[in-house]
């Protein structure tokens, strides 16, 4: 595994590594909030990535607003929904009125979505629906299903090539036992985990804190654990207890890359 771009393999790239709120948080005045209007290096998008294969890209969620500029015409293959929560979807409302070839969009089965992007799907087609378990190619890269723990039907993915393991893990509190005892079986070059919260007196709700992804990751395999889903707390906390964010812990940055054969 490199940074920065590789010649081969699959190229992973956070375009955004915020919870709900993102970083700055409107109105708020903390350190970290504050630091993040001053530099835009620490604020923080919606979470989300891209996955590159070649010229080929795939998004992993697509909760930014301003997909349409990042990414012209033409140059988004495949759209990879772990769940339709505004944070993770709502960049689809406006590039579906777009022209062009229909681009897929895989994802759980969910009957609601978000808004009326089903009713009205515009250049995309959200037929292709998936469940624990489920494997599939894209580009040379075989892609795993993982069912997560959270407030709407969510998945997780494993990316894997012949050399290579990848987990991106948002958003869950905690894993099912199905989709733990699949990941065990596993040695992972990288996983990426929603850790949206540093360490709580009480077990979280709907997103993880530190001290549980600490506990999760103490029963893999796993040669780097990137912490993503940041709230501004987490952020704050990360920076006054920088001994204990150490390898193989890495906090994400939007913007970050991993590179794999």
């Amino acid at each position: 595994m490199a940074n920065g771009a590789a010649e081969v393999g699959m190229q992973l790239t956070l375009l955004g590594t915020g919870d709900a709120a993102q970083i700055p948080v409107y109105g708020c005045d903390c350190s970290v909030c504050t630091h993040a209007r001053a530099s835009t290096a620490f604020r923080r998008l919606p979470c989300s990535a891209v996955l590159e294969m070649g010229s080929k890209k795939m998004l992993i969620d697509s909760g930014i607003a301003d997909l349409a500029e990042r990414f012209p015409a033409g140059s988004i293959d495949h759209v990879l929904q772990t769940h339709y929560h505004a944070d993770h979807v709502q960049g689809l409302l406006h590039l579906r009125w777009g022209k062009g070839a229909t681009i897929p969009v895989s994802g759980p089965k969910d009957e609601h979505g978000f808004a009326d992007l089903f009713k009205h799907p515009g250049i995309f087609d959200f037929s292709h629906t998936l469940a624990h378990g489920d494997t599939w190619q894209w580009q040379g890269i075989s892609i795993t299903a993982l069912s997560l723990n959270h407030s709407k039907p969510t998945l997780g993915y494993v990316f894997a090539t012949e050399k290579s393991r990848v987990a991106y893990l948002t958003d869950t509190v905690g894993l099912p036992d199905a989709s733990l005892a699949y990941l065990a079986g596993l040695r992972l070059n990288c996983l990426i985990i929603d850790c949206a919260h540093p360490p709580q007196t009480e077990t979280p709700r709907n997103h993880n804190d530190f001290n549980l992804v600490r506990y999760l990751v103490g029963l893999l395999r796993c040669d780097e654990v990137i912490l993503t889903h940041i709230g501004h707390e987490m952020d704050a906390w990360a920076e006054q207890h920088s001994a204990e964010v150490v390898a193989p812990f890495v906090l994400a940055r939007d913007g970050m890359q991993r590179c794999f054969e």
